[in-house]
């Protein structure tokens, strides 16, 4: 029976959360500072903004751009902190209890639910693909995977060994599971919005 705390230290997760934290905590504060300029001049000219489908304002201007009642931007610089600080505690040697990991993997989950039903609201509802929204994307879906996996493979959250041995396989193959998801997205985005012909 596994033991209620992790007996391995994963360094490469470990260094991953923490550049996804530093990225995703970056887009969170562009598209912040893009949504203070909006709300201080309506009429500004956003740095994010360059044609009709690739901008920031339809999103952050939209009631998807707030789905909490405040701006997502603000989501983002509050949840990032929480890879940072595992990801950093994790190279201090820190060693977490299972019920820790697994609200850890609960948030993530929660975090890739939330940037998928914003994938699909930017694609077929705003028609729009906002860069730093995409950004966000970029590091929320294989941040999820890769704890995912790792709460697997450990045997954090109980499975059968035959799970466990497939999770640490997969967790080699993160790069092309995090590549092949963001081609279905583009595939979507091209298929939908014709992002070839009107990128600019």
């Amino acid at each position: 029976m596994p033991s209620s705390r992790t007996h391995t230290r994963p360094t490469g997760l470990a260094i991953w959360l923490i550049l996804a934290a530093i990225v995703g905590w970056s887009a969170a504060f562009s598209l912040t500072i893009e949504r203070f300029a909006l709300l201080a001049d309506p009429g500004a000219s956003l740095s994010c903004d360059f044609s009709i489908l690739v901008q920031c304002r339809a999103n952050l201007e939209s009631w998807q751009g707030s789905v909490f009642g405040f701006p997502n931007p603000l989501v983002g610089l509050a949840a990032w902190v929480a890879p940072l600080v595992v990801g950093t505690a994790i190279l201090a040697g820190a060693r977490f209890a299972r019920w820790f990991w697994i609200a850890f993997a609960a948030g993530m989950l929660g975090a890739f639910v939330f940037v998928v039903w914003l994938i699909t609201q930017s694609i077929f509802v705003l028609g729009t693909l906002c860069p730093w929204c995409m950004v966000t994307w970029v590091v929320t879906i294989p941040s999820f995977y890769a704890v995912s996996l790792h709460v697997l493979r450990s045997g954090i959250l109980p499975a059968p060994a035959p799970v466990r041995r497939a999770a640490g396989s997969l967790m080699g193959w993160l790069p092309l599971l995090a590549v092949v998801s963001y081609a279905i997205v583009a595939v979507i985005a091209q298929v939908r919005l014709d992002v070839l012909a009107n990128l600019f």
